[in-house]
């Protein structure tokens, strides 16, 4: 699930909770949990660091943002992650998802 949080700088945005699923054939959205969070396939076969690299870029690229504006909050070391969105509400965060998912 998508939730809707303060961050502390004090600027609004939403999370986005991510399952990767890393040594994939491409970088894709494969899709939604009931949970709501988002499974996501990335080529990367390193260490969590490029891992993570890669997953900001995928995602800034998806949801039409800069890579400044996509920040991992929990989970840097794994599969399961969850990603600030700042200034972007969570229903536009979703309808960009969905939109490249098609």
């Amino acid at each position: 699930m998508t939730r809707n949080f303060d961050l502390h700088s004090g600027r609004r945005g939403s999370a986005l909770a991510v399952r990767i699923t890393p040594r994939a054939s491409r970088n894709q959205i494969v899709g939604v949990l009931n949970d709501g969070t988002v499974k996501v396939h990335l080529v990367s076969e390193s260490s969590d660091e490029e891992t993570n690299q890669q997953l900001v870029s995928f995602l800034a690229e998806v949801i039409g943002v800069p890579r400044s504006r996509l920040e991992i909050v929990a989970g840097p070391v794994g599969r399961d992650k969850l990603v600030a969105v700042l200034d972007m509400d969570v229903d536009t965060v979703n309808q960009r998802i969905i939109a490249h998912m098609d």
